[in-house]
């Protein structure tokens, strides 16, 4: 049975533990408010251009932009992951469901897989079992901008462009709620198309002007008026979209993280309470045993003493 100076000094130490994590669970609570309002303002323009290079995808010529080239598919084919996990734990399964979801899709991907890995957590990991690194970026999260997304699709786009992945994916934690973060598996190049069976329907915005008339509903098979020119145009659009969908990952995950932490110390606070009850309780326990031995001590000595 543990001495009463044992428990106490547990109970001092579970309670040290309680402050710190109500006071990361507080620091966490005020940082996703700013990262939520930085996801929610980025989301529309982000999903918006998203959805018109996934339609202008489908009706240009995928070899006017090395952007939009479909690759051959072969099984030497290198696919390169990105892969954006936090620089801290304590945060709940949000790093390991993203490390989770990587190493599936790189035991599924039936090619060589070489990652970008953006994160302490995810470099740590993956560069411990000997994978193949292309991208490397750690402690961007303090605060994200927009340089940091671009220096990533910068490297992502080279990488595409002089041959060396046939393929480009990202995966990270899309922020649902405070509660439930989702991950999300994304392929950045080449440019996706709308699928055949895909519900996306043509938005209002593609339409096609000719110089003398009104713009015409879009057919499976319209071409494009470019002004200046589709070179030019897709030249500074298609690597701007890349930019904007990784910055878009990387506020997701931002706002996922402080969520998850949150959440995690929210728990940890409660379990803590929890602790210090039981741990108090048995320690009265305990007192109360022994001020009853004493007390069965003393009355046995006095009798024993007539």
């Amino acid at each position: 049975m543990p001495s009463l100076l044992d428990l106490r000094r547990r109970i001092r130490a579970v309670k040290s533990t309680q402050q710190i994590t109500k006071a990361m669970k507080m620091i966490s609570a005020s940082k996703l408010r700013r990262a939520q309002d930085r996801v929610v303002g980025a989301r529309p323009f982000a999903m918006q251009m998203q959805r018109v290079l996934n339609s202008l995808a489908t009706r240009v010529d995928p070899s006017s932009h090395p952007l939009l080239a479909e690759r051959e598919e072969s099984p030497d084919a290198k696919v390169l992951l990105i892969v954006i996990t936090a620089d801290k734990g304590l945060c709940g399964g949000f790093n390991t469901n993203i490390i989770k979801a990587a190493s599936s899709f790189i035991n599924n991907a039936g090619r060589p897989v070489s990652l970008g890995l953006v994160g302490r957590k995810g470099r740590d990991f993956f560069k411990r079992r000997g994978f193949e690194v292309r991208v490397e970026e750690i402690g961007i999260f303090q605060r994200v901008k927009y340089a940091d997304a671009k220096r990533i699709a910068e490297a992502a786009i080279e990488e595409f462009t002089s041959g060396r992945v046939s393929k480009v994916f990202i995966v990270y934690n899309e922020f649902k709620s405070v509660m439930q973060q989702r991950v999300t598996t994304e392929q950045l190049l080449p440019i996706p198309k709308l699928g055949t069976g895909s519900k996306e329907q043509d938005p209002p915005y593609a339409r096609s002007a000719g110089p003398t008339g009104p713009a015409a509903p879009v057919a499976g098979d319209v071409d494009y008026i470019y002004e200046p020119g589709p070179a030019e145009i897709l030249g500074d659009l298609l690597p701007k979209h890349i930019e904007i969908q990784v910055y878009r990952a990387l506020l997701e995950s931002a706002a996922a993280e402080h969520a998850a932490r949150m959440t995690a110390m929210d728990a940890a606070t409660k379990n803590s309470g929890e602790i210090i009850d039981t741990l108090t309780l048995y320690m009265n326990k305990v007192r109360q045993a022994a001020i009853t031995r004493e007390i069965i001590e003393v009355v046995s000595g006095a009798s024993a003493a007539r």
